[in-house]
């Protein structure tokens, strides 16, 4: 069950907490979308504390009911990058350590995960000691149908470890399309069994998309754990 936390931001609770993960959305989609209702929840009942939020023109979407196009990175990053200084208040507060602070992830689905790895390699304002790692859900590899124009550049400069969870018929990066990108070992790829961008899997595989949602959160909170606690 999530609930509001200051102005504009939903949190859902976790029991005994090992980690806040700081998420954003897509570039379509709400922060309470149902992907993101269900992923939350999912992270949450494997010890992840989740803290949503939205980027500026999502919230004028809200606000004035009208379409709007995603920021461009500038924008979303220095949004992303002033949620990151109130997820740390919260890890602070949920820490049971006397002046400690429970691990920060930042992560997303799609462009927000995308986001969250250039603020965790880039920098602007934020540390690298304030994040311990992101949270990639369906990485924009490429635009669909281009493999070859890639969004990747900033990777190498990633100190911080990645998990990539990705559908293997994502038309914004397949199996063999990432295979051959020559990413660093500090990305690892959690691949989901006949899952497109959404996580929505085929009708044959006998799998529904909350299974994939499921899987991905328990692969995101074990990876998670095995950083944080090394």
């Amino acid at each position: 069950m999530n609930e509001r936390f200051g102005v504009d931001c939903l949190y859902d609770r976790a029991e005994k907490p090992v980690a806040v993960l700081l998420l954003a959305h897509g570039a379509g989609a709400a922060m309470d979308s149902d992907f993101m209702n269900t992923m939350a929840a999912a992270l949450a009942s494997h010890s992840v504390a989740v803290l949503r939020f939205e980027f500026p023109y999502m919230q004028r979407r809200r606000d004035e009911q009208r379409q709007f196009p995603p920021d461009r990175a500038p924008k979303l990053l220095a949004a992303f990058a002033e949620r990151v200084r109130e997820a740390r208040s919260l890890a602070a507060e949920l820490s049971e350590i006397p002046d400690g602070a429970l691990p920060l992830w930042i992560g997303g689905k799609s462009m927000g995960g995308r986001m969250a790895s250039m603020l965790a390699a880039e920098g602007n304002g934020v540390a690298a000691l304030d994040v311990a790692g992101v949270i990639a859900l369906g990485y924009p590899f490429h635009p669909p149908g281009k493999p070859e124009k890639t969004r990747i550049d900033h990777l190498p400069a990633l100190t911080a470890p990645m998990l990539v969870c990705q559908g293997e018929r994502d038309p914004f990066g397949k199996p063999d399309e990432v295979a051959g990108y020559g990413l660093s070992e500090r990305v690892q790829l959690h691949w989901l069994p006949s899952g497109d961008h959404d996580f929505k899997p085929l009708k044959r595989s006998g799998l529904q998309q909350q299974d994939l949602i499921i899987e991905a959160a328990r692969a995101a909170a074990t990876f998670m754990g095995s950083v944080s606690f090394q």
